[in-house]
């Protein structure tokens, strides 16, 4: 993978900005040295410095007059008061990337008297240990450069899809909230484990690797998920029994409700001026 050789800045070093700087760094996308953060609570860019021997900018401003590419990390109800500060300072030599949920490109693009290039990403926590799922969408004025420069960095923690600014809600309610989701399947699948006699760190430990292989198989193999279960499905045998209870309880359903009801949440929350 060749290395970018543009300034990166955060403007926020929390949890997430610091698995982005730790993929980004660890596999040699990007070198220390081009990236810079800044944040409010100095000990938190003094940890980020010393873990990863990246630049520390005095302030939000200083940040975004040295970097080339500034990913805004901070939370959404933050957002508007770092960009009414900063604003005025961004060109349309920069790239703004902006990972803050329910914030739509247009919303970002009122700030900046000039045209500048904005990308919204929807990540999603498993970017933390490498295995993150990203969705990622342009504003007026990006280019296709900037949506691939944006694919290139997120798919550094995880893989990372383009999709229509549209469908942002929907990821939100997907792979935005789905880590919560999947928690809940593997804490149950523990519990019932744990019913049926096996010890608690034998139960989480299967259930989790188990959820792990299974999602490894439809992303390598590229089959659908029904294929595959038909694959480990024998006729009269004990999955059969085992599916046959998930439908009794409604799961798809329930799943499915749970990303509808995600979705629609992030779309009141991002509002119409937002």
């Amino acid at each position: 993978m060749p290395q970018l050789t543009n300034k990166v800045g955060f403007i926020g070093g929390g949890a997430m900005a610091e698995a982005l700087i730790a993929g980004f760094t660890g596999n040699g996308l990007l070198s220390p040295a081009n990236v810079l953060v800044s944040d409010v609570k100095a000990e938190r860019t003094a940890y980020l410095r010393e873990k990863y021997g990246v630049g520390v900018a005095r302030d939000n401003a200083a940040l975004v007059g040295a970097a080339d590419t500034v990913i805004l990390a901070v939370k959404p109800f933050v957002l508007g008061r770092v960009l009414a500060e900063t604003g005025g300072l961004f060109g349309e030599g920069h790239t703004v990337i902006s990972i803050a949920a329910g914030i739509t490109t247009s919303y970002i693009e009122k700030f900046f008297s000039a045209r500048v290039p904005v990308v919204r990403v929807m990540p999603n926590t498993p970017a933390l240990v490498g295995m993150g799922a990203a969705a990622i969408c342009c504003g007026k004025w990006a280019a296709e450069r900037h949506r691939e420069m944006a694919l290139e960095l997120f798919s550094a923690v995880g893989r990372a899809v383009a999709v229509e600014e549209g469908m942002m809600d929907a990821v939100t309610g997907l792979s935005g909230s789905g880590p919560a989701y999947m928690y809940v399947i593997i804490e149950a699948l523990a519990d019932a484990g744990v019913r049926m006699g096996l010890p608690r760190d034998v139960a989480q430990t299967l259930a989790a690797q188990t959820m792990l292989g299974a999602a490894g198989m439809v992303l390598q193999t590229g089959r659908h998920p029904g294929a595959l279960k038909d694959m480990v499905t024998t006729p009269g045998g004990t999955t059969i029994e085992g599916l046959f209870a998930l439908e009794e309880g409604g799961v798809r359903a329930a799943l499915g409700r749970a990303v509808e009801m995600a979705s629609r949440r992030s779309r009141q929350l991002s509002g119409e001026d937002k």
